[in-house]
């Protein structure tokens, strides 16, 4: 039994990681599996609120699953955003923002979350 050199031992490696693709692909669980979650920071009835509405609606049939809008209005979208900001990194949950969240990051000396690392788009 001859040992093998490194290029041909590189080259089955890449080629049994080729073959094993499919399968990896396989055991991932098709996104959406359960029901979304979608954050408005506002109160309802009003125009943030009815454009997720209307968007949410869409997504759902879209998506074929259920996309369930909550408000969670207060201290100027803070308390919206930092409840979606704590939840898993699933993405499962969903935050609409305008204006004041952009705004909040200079005028707020502490926010209870980091709108770099505890959000993503």
């Amino acid at each position: 039994m001859t040992p093998l050199n490194g290029t041909r031992r590189r080259w089955l490696q890449v080629g049994a990681a080729a073959l094993a693709t499919p399968w990896l692909a396989r055991a991932q669980s098709v996104w959406p599996s359960r029901p979304l979650r979608w954050v408005v920071p506002f109160p309802p009835g009003g125009t943030t609120d009815f454009v997720t509405r209307l968007v949410a609606t869409e997504l759902g049939k879209s998506l074929g699953q259920t996309v369930v809008v909550e408000n969670k209005p207060g201290a100027g979208t803070v308390i919206g955003v930092d409840n979606v900001a704590k939840s898993a990194p699933d993405g499962y949950s969903f935050v609409t923002v305008a204006n004041s969240f952009c705004v909040n990051q200079t005028l707020l000396k502490k926010l209870p979350y980091d709108t770099v690392h505890d959000l993503r788009p």
